[in-house]
């Protein structure tokens, strides 16, 4: 089994609700950095996210979370900020995910092998599927990992952005086990909800990339 995508695994580190935190992330090698638009403690207003977008280097993609949002002001929040990818986390369908000019990721939460149904309804349709753990009444920001064979099954869906609970202690394991396109990491690069720690985030990016060298040698 190979690491998808020609050796490299993309890193997400979402969450972000200042300009600090994201240029760190960006400048530390993350490869895109997200903002959560639904309630949240990491949840930004369009406003905080423009300017923090503004701010960033070149090449480094932006990502927007929503949770079931109306369609148009998806769009206005997307165009406003400038978004590169757009990130659903409820219960969108696929004829929702086909109203956006632009490439979603759409995110599963799942707690056992049922939660893989309804995967391969958006297989050609999203850009790649998100796992995140299931907790009733959360969509997302739990801290708690799944059964990562699980991931390795939906993987037959298309390309797998690994998160849930990832963490500097963890990725490297998850990495091994599942060898994801990509994967996303925001409380467990915490001090405290919506407030990264650096050194956390050094040691995340710096666990995936010498893991990735690990499996390809």
């Amino acid at each position: 089994m190979k690491i998808e995508a020609g050796g490299a695994v993309r890193i997400k580190i979402c969450g972000m609700t200042n300009t600090e935190d994201a240029v760190a992330a960006a400048e530390l090698g993350a490869d895109a950095v997200g903002f959560v638009f639904a309630p949240s403690p990491r949840q930004v207003s369009a406003e905080k996210a423009r300017e923090i977008i503004m701010a960033l280097p070149p090449l480094i993609q932006t990502v927007g979370v929503f949770v079931d949002e109306d369609p148009e002001k998806v769009t206005s929040i997307a165009a406003f900020c400038h978004l590169d990818l757009l990130q659903f986390h409820g219960k969108e369908s696929p004829a929702y995910c086909r109203r956006f000019g632009q490439r979603v990721i759409k995110a599963v939460r799942v707690q056992n092998q049922n939660g893989l149904e309804g995967c391969s309804q958006y297989s050609g349709v999203v850009a790649a599927l998100l796992l995140d753990t299931y907790v009733s009444g959360r969509p997302g920001g739990t801290g708690l990992t799944f059964d990562w064979n699980l991931a390795l099954e939906a993987k037959t869906y298309g390309r797998i952005i690994l998160a849930g609970g990832l963490n500097p202690d963890n990725v490297a394991a998850a990495i091994s086990a599942v060898k994801p396109y990509a994967v996303d990491a925001s409380s467990g690069l915490e001090q405290k909800p919506g407030v990264k720690d650096h050194e956390k985030m050094a040691r995340f990016i710096q666990a995936v990339r010498v893991t990735v060298r690990g499996v390809l040698e």
